[in-house]
């Protein structure tokens, strides 16, 4: 019945809601007035005589006017808050002093109890049918709540909880704070709790997530507070940044999952705006690759410092119009002296790079067009050459024809002692912009060579996502391979800053902090969506008693080309730059004459499409370690690893301290 009634107000027009609250109201009135008069008189002899419903006839209508007038009709009941309470009392209040006006100048004489118990009554029946019908709609409508915690009690957490309560998808049942003045006490309804009382307050109230209302604090310090999480069976998720919340892209109450470079707990360093400005403000800056994942990411953070003109070079259609469209709406609202030009083509085509370099006057290159997925340059081998090698070579002599004066080659870690085709191609490409440097002063040549970056096209985090929401397995290469990581946009903006710190064939190489096991980081975000990761070891069929709340981890096999692990470093002597997170190194360069027999006889292979032999000429002529060297606990130093909460059919034992 309450569901159907439910159904059957809301289905209403706005007029016949209204119809209905002016009818109750005036019922509610009368009902309030003859109670009061019985209550006082304890008789029923006021009903027949005529003055008193003369009187009743004044104060319904006035008192109806008051609340019309005071806007208390405007208000939705589903969504009724306490300043619709302020206004009955107002009209309440207004109705008693009508009533007792009329009082005083009629027959019936009404005395002060009267109008207390008359003002009293009224307020109570008007105001608690709003309150009754408010509970009513709104729990029969909505769905039930997720219940959360909310993990910090500070204004962000506090706003949080507003936001949750009149929203329909979360109820907070308690905050927990790591501050002890704040634990005991009671915010809104939800006591505070201390952190270390987690696992009780999950099980006494049910919650199903954890909410981090935390915005301000450093990764590092939001590191730890989720290294005291991840063991919990509860979903973790997080508000946004406070600098998303300042801005307005994004709102308190977004809801998002923790990102992995909190996981990672590495505070980025703030870019220095002079080195930022040298090869950008004022300047024509080209990015190649403009719609990859570093591409757009190095147009987003160029825009930023004031560039004459941005011109996008990309292959793919698509992915150029999605950049440009982005960054077109970015220049309308932010930047409206910055042009941006969106150009289709090729660093293979010669005349179609040579054309966009004079035609547009580009003074700066960032050279990001590159095939970076190592199995699919693996298997397609030729064309990763062509793009890789021959595709920087034809961009880097027109560069110096067209007298660009800085041109930043985007390199990779795979390109140190490589054990694939994408790796070697891409060291191939640092010795051409070398060579091109050695024989001109034109134009200044620099290499900046980094790992990977979270959220990639290519990272493993975006598969990790998928294969937990899609219930699992999450799949590993191998148990020991590790990554270095770091975030696009700082990445982004250290190949900005590298660059304009070269004087000719540098070679920068980014500090990626620590390498990272890979299947440490599955087991953390499985332990965060709330799942108990079963580690399941190679060689070995999955259990199949698992629980719901569990998540296998399978280990598949290194791919072709794969390492367990990467470099950065070919020497072992690197020089520190003026920015505490670029480094710099003397590379080993081949001399021209050697490095031309090489590329023309690699011409000519991929001329026949002759892939054995590529192979052979490319592992004769380059320090290419094709045998992934034995991984033991003094090799790298990454962060304590976190064991796997559950362990079935043998399942591998993740080790615990260093990697």
């Amino acid at each position: 019945m309450p569901h159907q009634l439910a159904n059957w107000l809301v289905g209403l027009s706005l007029g016949q809601k209204r119809l209905i609250q002016l009818c109750t109201d005036a019922v509610l009135i009368a009902l309030s007035l003859i109670v009061a008069m019985l209550l006082y008189h304890e008789r029923l002899g006021f009903l027949v005589e005529w003055p008193f419903w003369w009187m009743l006839g004044i104060v319904i209508p006035v008192s109806l006017a008051s609340f019309i007038k005071l806007g208390f009709y405007r208000a939705v009941v589903r969504y009724i808050t306490s300043r619709a309470y302020k206004t009955i009392i107002s009209g309440v209040v207004f109705s008693t002093l009508v009533l007792g006006l009329v009082s005083s100048i009629s027959e019936t004489r009404i005395s002060p109890s009267v109008l207390v118990i008359y003002a009293l009554l009224a307020l109570v029946s008007i105001g608690g049918l709003r309150i009754f019908m408010r509970r009513m709609l709104v729990g029969v409508q909505q769905r039930p709540k997720t219940r959360v915690i909310i993990y910090g009690a500070g204004t962000a957490g506090r706003q949080l909880q507003l936001s949750l309560q009149t929203g329909p998808d979360y109820l907070p049942v308690a905050f927990v704070d790591d501050d002890k003045s704040l634990q005991g006490r009671t915010i809104s309804g939800c006591p505070v709790h201390a952190p270390q009382n987690l696992p009780k307050l999950i099980d006494n109230y049910g919650a199903k997530s954890l909410l981090l209302a935390m915005p301000s604090i450093s990764r590092t310090a939001r590191a730890k507070v989720l290294r005291r999480l991840d063991k919990l069976p509860i979903h973790v998720q997080t508000i946004p940044g406070m600098t998303d919340i300042v801005s307005g892209r994004t709102k308190i109450s977004d809801i998002t999952e923790v990102s992995v470079d909190d996981l990672l707990g590495r505070d980025p360093v703030p870019p220095r705006r002079g080195l930022m400005n040298r090869n950008v403000r004022g300047k024509v800056v080209m990015v190649t690759g403009a719609g990859g994942t570093i591409g757009s990411e190095l147009c987003r953070q160029i825009l930023e410092y004031g560039p004459k003109r941005i011109v996008l070079f990309e292959l793919s259609e698509f992915n150029l119009y999605a950049i440009d469209r982005e960054l077109q709406a970015l220049t309308r609202a932010k930047y409206p002296s910055v042009e941006i030009i969106p150009v289709i083509g090729s660093v293979q085509n010669p005349g179609r790079v040579s054309a966009v370099l004079r035609n547009h006057g580009v003074e700066s290159i960032y050279h990001a067009a590159a095939y970076k997925h190592v199995p699919l340059v693996e298997s397609n081998v030729v064309e990763g050459i062509h793009n890789n090698i021959f595709g920087t070579e034809v961009l880097a002599e027109a560069a110096v024809e067209a007298g660009v004066r800085a041109f930043i080659l985007v390199s990779t870690d795979k390109a140190v002692r490589p054990a694939n085709i994408m790796g070697a191609s891409k060291r191939l490409a640092e010795l051409v912009c070398q060579a091109i440097a050695a024989r001109q002063d034109t134009t200044l040549f620099s290499i900046v060579r980094f790992g990977n970056v979270l959220d990639s096209s290519g990272s493993v985090i975006p598969l990790f996502r998928q294969q937990i929401a899609a219930g699992g397995p999450i799949t590993v290469t191998h148990p020991e391979i590790t990554r270095y990581f770091m975030t696009i946009s700082e990445a982004s903006q250290l190949v900005i800053q590298a660059g304009a710190m070269a004087k000719g064939g540098d070679v920068f190489v980014l500090d990626m902090g620590a390498p990272v096991r890979i299947v440490d980081l599955a087991i953390r975000m499985a332990q965060l969506s709330g799942l108990s990761p079963v580690v399941i070891p190679p060689g070995t069929k999955p259990s199949p008693s698992l629980d719901q709340s569990d998540i296998e981890i399978c280990f598949t096999g290194l791919r072709p080309g794969e390492k367990l692990y990467e470099e950065l470093l070919i020497g072992d002597q690197p020089t520190q730059t003026e920015h505490p997170r670029i480094m710099t190194e003397t590379d080993i360069s081949q001399p021209p004459e050697n490095l031309a027999g090489l590329l023309e006889r690699l011409k000519r292979l991929c001329k026949s499409h002759d892939v054995p032999a590529i192979r052979s000429l490319l592992a004769d002529n380059l320090p290419m370690d094709i045998r992934p060297r034995e991984v033991t606990e003094d090799t790298y130093t990454v962060a304590k690893p976190i064991a796997a909460q559950r362990v079935h059919a043998g399942a591998l034992p993740i080790k615990q301290g260093s990697a």
